[in-house]
């Protein structure tokens, strides 16, 4: 699932009338970066959240076919439902196995092929190194991979892997996605694996410019989608 509704209140006025998971850097659009990297996965059905501007996301993507995969769309309303809502919304679209999750407004070069899944894990988190916006951090790492909320902490990249129980107990509506995954890791089924490569969080005009000048420099380069020189 590739989420992609929200607003982008930080990315306006870029997101006034554009989803932010369709403005460009290095050439491409965010989310083709996101397809791309689960079509050479060897993902075929997707599922993508609509809500914020999500005719335009719905008009550039449609069914999936051109770019190797079967796209269906959970529609949400004007309103975002938030992350957990939102992939709670969706479960009927995805089925009983685990699923992969991406967000739309993030950019990395992570190989999802490398995603390694413990036995019983319930939400399966890459982390990476702290940016500067978000110092503290979300969860820290034991050597055996499960979670903890230890102080030494990394950052949720927005990649993971989700067991549709996670949601037990849900409720229709908008909620965020943290406690749910808190509530994992009370159990003691909240999982994680570092990754040290590329990852940005592009939630700012500035931000995206960066990625966008790095990406057609070749200071950083997508596994899959070659950017443009110049």
């Amino acid at each position: 699932m590739i989420l992609a509704a929200g607003r982008g209140e930080r990315m306006r006025p870029l997101t006034e009338k554009l989803p932010k998971p369709l403005l460009e850097v290095g050439g491409h659009r965010l989310i083709e970066y996101h397809l791309a990297a689960l079509v050479d996965l060897g993902v075929r059905d997707v599922v993508v959240n609509l809500s914020w501007h999500g005719d335009r996301i719905r008009e550039a993507l449609g069914d999936g076919r051109t770019r190797g995969v079967s796209i269906r769309y959970s529609e949400e309303g004007p309103e975002p439902l938030g992350t957990g809502g939102g992939l709670f919304a969706a479960l009927p679209l995805l089925g009983d196995a685990p699923f992969l999750v991406v967000n739309g407004d993030v950019w990395t070069d992570f190989p999802l092929r490398n995603l390694k899944v413990p036995e019983g894990s319930l939400a399966h988190l890459v982390l990476v190194d702290n940016p500067e916006h978000h110092p503290d951090g979300d969860y820290g790492l034991e050597s055996g991979g499960r979670a903890n909320a230890g102080t030494s902490k990394l950052t949720f990249s927005g990649v993971s892997m989700l067991d549709p129980r996670l949601f037990d107990g849900c409720t229709p509506g908008a909620f965020p996605l943290r406690p749910v995954l808190d509530g994992a890791l009370g159990q003691g089924r909240l999982t994680g694996q570092r990754y040290g490569g590329a990852w940005r969080d592009v939630g700012t005009p500035a931000r995206l410019a960066a990625l966008d000048a790095e990406l057609r420099l070749g200071k950083a380069r997508h596994p899959v989608l070659s950017s443009p020189v110049g």
